[in-house]
């Protein structure tokens, strides 16, 4: 069932969701006209199968994806919270202590990710999620590493990243906007 939308951009719509006993998720749901780019679907094919190996404490885990639909999209685990970039605009720089919390969530993260054979090709402060139990690395926009059978570069492929592009006045059903960052996970 969709609760409502929670943003949009370049790739498509984001919206939340949930199933009958089932978690609460972000839908990514790819625009028609990427979705009728044959080069932007293989891109996408590739990073929901990179995606699926992916997981992790500071992740958004993927749910469901479908990439070969006629509408493709992809659901990962909700995670109430602002991003980086929107702490930033609403409460200026970020304390030390937070700083800190904030490295070590990113760099576990990171680390998953790598271990997974990946490399995240689109981390920016939009792409990280400031929870109330700590970062979260979105992990869309993703490339595989080096040495592995899929490319990045796709013919016709857009970069950028479908995560949780929400803009708190567009997010009527977003979560707190503060977080504490405790590192407590």
């Amino acid at each position: 069932m969709l609760l409502g939308k929670l943003g949009s951009g370049d790739l498509g719509v984001a919206y939340l969701g949930h199933s009958d006993g089932g978690p609460t998720v972000a839908i990514q749901v790819i625009s028609p006209e990427l979705a009728g780019n044959p080069g932007f679907r293989e891109r996408f094919r590739a990073e929901v199968t990179a995606a699926r190996a992916i997981s992790g404490p500071f992740l958004a885990s993927m749910v469901d994806a479908d990439p070969d639909g006629p509408v493709p999209w992809l659901a990962s685990t909700y995670v109430a919270s602002l991003t980086l970039r929107q702490a930033i605009a609403k409460h200026g720089p970020l304390p030390e202590s937070t700083l800190r919390v904030l490295a070590a969530g990113m760099a576990e993260a990171l680390a998953q990710i790598h271990d997974a054979g990946v490399i995240h090709g689109n981390l920016q402060p939009g792409n990280v999620l400031l929870a109330a139990n700590g970062p979260y690395v979105l992990g869309f926009g993703i490339s595989p590493a080096a040495g592995t059978s899929t490319t990045q570069a796709v013919s016709g492929a857009v970069n950028g990243s479908l995560g949780h592009r929400n803009k708190p006045s567009a997010n009527p059903v977003h979560g707190p906007a503060t977080c504490s960052l405790s590192g407590q996970h």
